[in-house]
């Protein structure tokens, strides 16, 4: 009898086994991917009472970059302001009125332009500085650090900040009135306590004497007393805080002498928007017998460009 030959499988029990084994395996996948994939709940998670609450980042300023300042003045205003500029030949007149820009590392944080114009008796010189501030603080906006800047330069020159208006008192006066004696007469018999004291008192040393009242006249001095010093008269060109330039804005006015006989004037005017502080220097400097310059012109030409310019960040 031919036996049958062997051929290599699984018999019956061993295919049931590897059944099983591959359900237990696959059930206990499941559940461990089950386990990895759920994460706490929120009730879980425990909060650091320490950590405190999160600062508010305070706002950026307004602008984050700057004009060109060589470009910013029309010709137009730079020869009423530059009249030397017009007697200069065609070559030199031209550079006069391009100006030189100021050297600066970050044209976006800070520019400037000078420009200069000589004659034989005046000479004029016009500078423009822009500076963007900004604040490296996150608790600090980048317009506070601008106006701590601002208030610096104006302290500087010696302008004082105006106070600000204190609140209107909703209570009591805060001077003490004098407690009436215990034999005060009552507010209701006052007229008719004084008419009697006038009638029945003893009359003064003065009355009595005839002697005329030591006391000075109105509008006299005292004996031995100098006449106060007369306050000197307001001009309004005095160096002073500025009115409708920017949000907040000053003028300085400085005359001096220079050589012999020479005067120079150098009028300022710095003014704040948002996070930039732009400065309008404007000097005038004059020789021999020439007269001072003029403080109302150089005031009016150097609030004019300031106010230009104030414009033009606006835009």
């Amino acid at each position: 009898m031919q036996r049958k030959r062997y051929a290599p499988g699984r018999t019956g029990s061993t295919a049931r086994t590897a059944v099983v084994l591959t359900s237990v395996l696959g059930l206990g996948l499941g559940l461990g991917l089950t386990g990895c994939s759920a994460g706490p709940t929120t009730d879980d998670i425990a909060v650091d009472a320490k950590a405190g609450p999160v600062s508010p980042v305070a706002p950026p300023g307004r602008y984050r970059t700057l004009f060109e300042p060589c470009g910013s003045v029309p010709q137009s205003t730079l020869k009423d302001l530059l009249p030397g500029a017009a007697a200069l030949p065609d070559a030199e007149r031209g550079k006069a009125y391009r100006g030189v820009a100021a050297v600066t590392y970050d044209t976006d944080r800070r520019v400037g332009c000078t420009w200069k114009a000589d004659s034989p008796e005046t000479s004029h010189r016009l500078s423009l500085d822009i500076e963007r501030v900004v604040s490296y603080d996150p608790t600090v906006s980048d317009d506070a650090r601008a106006q701590e800047v601002y208030l610096r330069k104006q302290l500087a020159v010696g302008i004082p900040v105006p106070p600000t208006t204190p609140p209107t008192p909703t209570g009591t006066a805060t001077g003490t009135a004098t407690p009436p004696s215990s034999g005060a007469t009552a507010p209701e018999n006052t007229a008719n306590t004084a008419n009697t004291t006038h009638t029945t008192s003893t009359p003064s040393p003065t009355a009595t004497t005839g002697k005329p009242s030591t006391a000075p006249p109105s509008g006299a001095p005292s004996g031995g007393t100098p006449p106060p010093t007369p306050t000197p008269t307001s001009t309004g060109l005095e160096p002073r805080v500025l009115d409708g330039l920017g949000e907040i804005a000053y003028l300085d006015d400085t005359l001096s002498t220079v050589g012999a006989n020479g005067h120079q004037r150098v009028v300022s005017v710095v003014f704040r928007t948002s996070n930039v502080i732009v400065t309008v220097s404007y000097r005038e400097q004059t020789t021999g017998s020439v007269e001072a310059p003029d403080s109302k012109e150089l005031q009016e030409k150097a609030r004019n460009l300031a106010r230009m310019l104030a414009e033009r960040l606006e835009e």
